[in-house]
């Protein structure tokens, strides 16, 4: 299983980007996928994560809101829509790939594919 990030850039804080995570070698119909960031000096956390079963959604608190993260299947890409960014938002965005399961449930850990990351970074 492969995963690609894109959509990563500069922003200013109030502003929005859109990443992707384009998955080869499996569906999603068969994997949750994981959004994760790491900020500068932090470690890496979970962001947010679709299910491979009915899109159950799961948001890190302080992102609930601002950030909306979706699929498309026929495309085989999943996004994450950041609204609202603050320099705290700042770092290098992973999405990784939990699977093959099926189920209508996803989690903030157990992902054993990761894509090579996207930077975010916000200015004040």
């Amino acid at each position: 299983l492969q995963l690609v990030e894109s959509g990563g850039g500069l922003v200013h804080t109030g502003g929005s980007l859109r990443l992707s995570c384009t998955v080869s070698g499996g569906t999603l119909d068969k994997y949750a996928i994981g959004w994760f960031r790491r900020a500068p000096g932090k470690e890496r956390e979970g962001v947010s994560c679709i299910s491979s079963r009915d899109d159950i959604t799961k948001y890190k608190d302080s992102v609930k809101g601002r950030f909306t993260i979706s699929k498309d299947n026929a495309k085989n890409t999943v996004y994450l829509q950041l609204d609202s960014l603050t320099p705290e938002d700042t770092g290098v965005y992973y999405c990784a790939a939990d699977g093959p399961t099926i189920q209508a449930a996803c989690f903030m850990w157990g992902y054993g594919s990761w894509g090579q990351g996207t930077q975010v970074t916000v200015s004040s």
